[in-house]
């Protein structure tokens, strides 16, 4: 009889003929790799039309501009919005802006799930020896994204040279601490919302709403919501921690909701605890996930 063969998707795997046995690659290692190399293959598609990518990152940029030109109607109108000065505002919609704009650069291909899903080509992901989070992630990687982070931070250099802060190290450490850990929170959102797909393959809309309508609320101050919405983006939904809660210590403003100041030092920790219950809601995503057979 011959011999049978059993294959392994988890764990060690099995030795090979001849007794040898090979280590599996950690596989966070192995996902950021396959993730670049993918990127790095979407760049080159990209960068052979040189022209055409100039021009579509010009037009991302002038699109994504249009936001603040509309603060700007609204300030020829008005001195303050919310007791806000143009200043301000564009301190908060800066950051706002860059962080989502980095996470949506790596990560906004995500909203592509239910899609796939659909179609029954999320398929082809899962027989690849790569993790399908890093094949969905990289997909079709969009480098005209870069327009949004430029705008993004020519609203906050502006924002900076405007401002008249009193800066001490901890302040100027909270500038770059702000933008990367509030691309991270709107990252694990982003992959939420891909999870959630695989349940309901129709709701890329309700992920929309969440991170491209999170970065257009975070733009513009707290104080013009009411405090039902403040509570809900502060405790439920952890937008407040990408530049609300930081950005108003650097500016030496109270939040409208009653909490000590050292809580303008947790994004890093939100990030964080935020991807911990993104990677439990993908892998169970995943689980559920039953093929179309197409």
């Amino acid at each position: 009889m011959a011999d049978t063969v059993v294959v392994r998707t988890g764990g060690e795997q099995a030795p090979e003929p001849g007794g040898f046995a090979f280590e599996e690659r950690p596989r966070l290692l192995e996902g950021v790799r396959a993730y670049g190399l993918i990127m790095a293959m979407w760049v080159r598609s990209t960068m052979a039309y040189r022209a055409s990518f100039a021009m579509t990152t010009f037009g991302n940029l002038a699109v994504t501009a249009f936001d603040f030109v509309t603060i700007l109607l609204m300030f020829s109108h008005v001195d303050a919005l919310g007791g806000y000065t143009l200043a301000e505002i564009a301190l908060l919609y800066g950051v706002s802006a860059t962080a989502f704009g980095l996470s949506d650069l790596l990560l906004g291909s995500m909203d592509r799930v239910g899609r796939r899903v659909r179609d029954g080509t999320l398929d082809t992901l899962l027989v690849r020896p790569v993790p399908v989070l890093a094949q969905v992630a990289a997909d079709r990687f969009a480098l005209r994204r870069l327009g949004r982070i430029t705008q993004g931070l020519l609203v906050l250099g502006y924002a900076l040279l405007s401002l008249d802060i009193a800066w001490t190290p901890l302040k100027v450490l909270m500038l770059p601490m702000m933008v990367v850990s509030g691309a991270a929170i709107f990252g694990a959102i982003f992959v939420m919302g891909a999870a959630f797909q695989f349940v309901a393959q129709d709701a890329s809309e309700v992920q929309n709403s969440f991170t491209y309508g999170g970065t257009t609320l975070l733009q513009y101050p707290p104080t013009i919501f009411a405090k039902d919405l403040v509570r809900g983006v502060t405790f439920v939904v952890p937008l407040a921690f990408v530049s609300w809660l930081p950005a108003l210590y650097v500016l030496g403003r109270d939040y409208p909701v009653d909490l000590p100041r050292w809580v303008a030092f947790l994004p890093p920790l939100v990030a964080a605890a935020c991807w911990v219950l993104a990677g439990l809601a993908w892998r169970a995503g995943l689980r559920a996930y039953r093929s179309t057979g197409s």
